[in-house]
């Protein structure tokens, strides 16, 4: 082979230098476009990375975006500079085994991953990330490197909880379908009153609760404080039945001394509610000067006790109710409008019994199975009666019904002389009672049946006053309890 002449020498020195130029060029364009990606991933809400994956599909981390100083508290230097998967020793050991099997089934499916689980940082706080990704494939179809990006979503997952928490909650307080701790009911209206209970549990706001005498309002604050999973005490106050005078002692207790008859020092409702419930019964009772009182207790969390010096604190949560028509007491100025407003931040209304009557049979096997104990057998109640129950007004509302439906299971059909029934006893005359009593086989037996009928005659007579009812037939007490056991009335 000849030598090549100078002139090729140089010619092939200039196509080497062109295509040296070239590679520096394309060279210079890969750099800035790694810059320019970098920059944007760096720029990316959460955490870009690049692992590359060893012949067992273990990956080792080559790149993590700054996005990792605020997901995990660390520069992205703390990840790629130990060459190892360090996300594995921030993942829970719990999540562990779950994050492994996901992913090798999509490297191995050929296609993305997406994996929800928990990272534990350096100041043992908890965190949840969505991470999803994908494989990247060699010309020979080999699995080489995972790139993904990973996010926080700590916040939707405690809202998930919260929800999850919510739902069993709400399951099981209810039972069944139509029972909320120890209230019942599927009527609209008690249907809104359930919502409105789940409600005032997940918030410390003073709640009224407003309704006819017997609806359950005591209930319905009882429920309150239990599904708020408060850990403090449920005092229950009935303000009605508490004299003017002993108000103020009653709420905020009182010193030795402090007046006649303080012998000793005293806690009161106040001090006893600290970290609970205090629900005031019939809160439209309480007078002016101690409303004054309770709202400056309300708005500070502190209080003196009566002939006390020093100020004392009760975090409580308020639950009111009243039977009354507190906007009406404004306006006559029997409650001050700056403790109504105080009172009224969360009004729940309790519909009276007239108004659900889909929540009948549900109340009468409820009150019966009570009454009866575990296991007993529910009897139904007769048509008539049902019927009568409809046209009742019920001024008593739950309560009356609870205990119309105990007289009735201790008593038979005559408790409902007031309904317009008649008993079956009841409608019998005395010549009806001696011609079944002539059936009888022994005298014995005949004379029960007659003094029964005579006995019931006058307990209807008398209405069921038992003092009465023995004046009426000539009995002393002791006899007319031991013939009222003979006769099972």
């Amino acid at each position: 082979m000849s030598k090549p002449t100078y002139e090729e020498l140089v010619h092939h020195c200039q196509i080497l230098k062109a295509q040296l130029g070239t590679f520096e060029g394309t060279q210079q364009l890969y750099q800035n476009g790694q810059r320019q990606l970098t920059r944007l991933l760096n720029n990316l809400p959460g955490v870009a990375y690049r692992c590359s994956l060893d012949d067992n599909l273990r990956p080792t981390l080559e790149f993590v975006s700054r996005g990792s100083i605020e997901l995990f508290g660390v520069a992205p230097e703390y990840f790629t500079d130990q060459h190892t998967n360090v996300m594995e020793t921030l993942a829970h050991p719990d999540d562990l085994a779950f994050m492994h099997r996901e992913q090798q089934a999509a490297i191995v499916g050929r296609r993305p991953y997406k994996l929800h689980y928990r990272v534990r940082l350096d100041d043992d706080s908890r965190k949840w990330v969505w991470d999803q990704g994908e494989c990247v494939y060699d010309e020979f179809d080999r699995p080489t490197h995972l790139e993904g990006i990973m996010i926080d979503i700590s916040a939707q997952k405690l809202r998930e909880y919260e929800l999850v928490q919510e739902n069993q909650k709400l399951q099981g307080s209810l039972g069944d379908r139509y029972r909320f701790g120890s209230i019942i009911g599927k009527s609209q209206g008690m249907r809104e009153v359930f919502k409105l209970i789940l409600k005032a549990s997940k918030s410390d706001a003073n709640v009224i609760i407003l309704g006819e005498t017997g609806t359950g309002k005591d209930l319905v604050a009882q429920t309150i404080h239990e599904q708020a999973g408060s850990h403090g005490p449920y005092v229950p106050v009935n303000c009605g039945a508490i004299p003017a005078n002993l108000m103020e002692s009653e709420f905020f207790g009182h010193k030795k001394g402090s007046f006649s008859g303080a012998v000793r020092d005293r806690e009161g409702y106040l001090a006893a509610a600290d970290g609970g419930t205090l629900f005031l019964d019939e809160v439209g009772e309480i007078d002016h000067s101690l409303q004054v009182k309770l709202l400056r207790a309300l708005e500070s969390k502190l209080y003196t006790p009566v002939g006390g010096n020093a100020p004392r604190s009760s975090n409580f949560r308020l639950i009111a109710a009243t039977n009354r028509d507190l906007n009406e007491m404004v306006k006559e100025g029997k409650m001050r409008s700056d403790f109504f407003f105080r009172l009224h931040v969360l009004p729940i209304h309790i519909p009276p019994l007239r108004e659900r009557e889909e929540d009948f049979p549900l109340l009468c096997a409820e009150f019966m199975g009570r009454f009866l104990g575990p296991g007993a057998s529910i009897p139904t109640i007769p048509g008539k009666i049902r019927a009568a129950f409809d046209r009742h007004p019920w001024p008593g509302n739950v309560r009356e019904l609870q205990n119309v439906l105990e007289r009735y299971l201790t008593f038979g059909e005559m408790v409902f002389s007031d309904f317009g029934i008649q008993s079956a006893d009841s409608s019998h005359d005395l010549d009806e009672a001696i011609e079944a009593a002539t059936e009888c086989s022994n005298l014995g037996e005949a004379m029960d049946i007659v003094e029964r009928h005579i006995m019931l005659k006058a307990l209807e007579r008398n209405h069921w006053k038992k003092g009465n009812t023995a004046k009426d037939l000539g009995l002393n007490m002791r006899t007319m309890q031991r013939k009222l056991k003979k006769h099972g009335i």
